[in-house]
């Protein structure tokens, strides 16, 4: 088996056969609140970055929807990134995910072009349709039609990768006399779809660059990664990698046995091991670690998994 070959991300957090680890931002624990203490973010970030975590996640917050209880890591995503690309060197930054119809394509191709050129190829683009209603109709927007405007706006920043593109869609027409500027580093950004966006599972498989899914226990797990690699084969498409989130609460006690927290669970180390060995030994290539309900010291908690985590699964730093 083996994934195409895109940017410098995509190639080092996305190995086929391994599993990599990386963290969702914010890197804060403010378990009940929805608004996180953003106060040393950009300390956290470059430890991630020195103590060789895979990837860094973003989420793409429009407005904060109370009812919701998540506020992401507040700073918009795309203006995040490009401060990101200058204070770390070799961890990838990942968005999961841009809502595709809350925002026009090209604005989302030209910002996602420059942080992957000013990043030096780091880029990984993930895409949803969004789950929050209340946004929809503050941007003008229907909700019940996102679907259809997630795989136009697909297409329309694709297309946006080509020189001097052509394209007519809902969102306008590209006729060939002018061009975007940057282009990706290696001629498109990753992109990734997140769940199912609204779309039938044989798209989903054929249409992105790899897939985004959700926690579910190893047996489940197992079963749907088989299925998206099954329909993407059956298409004739590329293998791609698949990656998921993980909210983890780690405790001191090393052996402790695990009990369910909010997509996710709170162990000891050792446990935590014994699962992501799981997952990689079912076709899952990267799991991005959330730890906003951890109840020890976050930059401890970091550096337990660097030391204990780390070691057992490849980093860009030792793949060098």
């Amino acid at each position: 088996m083996t994934f195409p070959s895109l940017n410098r991300a995509y190639n080092t957090v996305f190995r086929p056969g391994e599993l990599t680890i990386g963290l969702v931002i914010p890197l804060d624990a403010h378990h009940g609140s929805p608004v996180p203490d953003m106060t040393r973010h950009v300390e956290r970030v470059r430890m991630a970055d020195e103590l060789g975590f895979a990837a860094l996640w973003l989420r793409d917050v429009p407005l904060n929807v109370p009812s919701f209880g998540d506020a992401g890591q507040i700073f918009d995503p795309f203006v995040y990134l490009g401060l990101l690309s200058g204070v770390t060197n070799d961890i990838a930054l990942g968005v999961a995910s841009i809502i595709l119809p809350l925002r026009h394509p090209a604005h989302v191709a030209k910002a996602a072009a420059s942080a992957d050129q000013l990043s030096g190829g780091r880029l990984l683009l993930g895409v949803a349709s969004g789950d929050r209603p209340e946004e929809y109709p503050a941007l003008g927007m229907s909700f019940p039609d996102r679907g259809a405007r997630f795989r136009e706006s697909l297409d329309y920043i694709r297309a946006m990768a080509a020189e001097y593109p052509s394209y007519t869609g809902d969102h306008g027409t590209l006729n060939g006399s002018i061009d975007m500027l940057p282009k990706p580093t290696s001629g498109r950004v990753p992109i990734l779809i997140t769940g199912g966006s609204q779309q039938n599972p044989d798209w989903v498989a054929t249409h992105g660059d790899g897939w985004m899914t959700y926690p579910r226990d190893i047996a489940s797990q197992a079963q749907v990664v088989k299925d998206y690699r099954s329909r993407g084969a059956n298409a004739g498409a590329d293998t791609k990698p698949v990656m998921q989130s993980l909210y983890v609460d780690l405790v001191a006690e090393v052996d402790a046995e695990p009990t369910p927290i909010h997509l996710g669970f709170r162990s000891g180390v050792a446990f935590l091991k014994t699962y992501l060995w799981s997952l990689r030994d079912h076709g899952i290539n990267h799991v991005a670690l959330n730890l906003r309900f951890n109840h020890a010291d976050i930059e401890e908690t970091m550096k337990c998994l660097a030391d204990e985590v780390l070691p057992e699964f490849p980093t860009e730093k030792s793949m060098r």
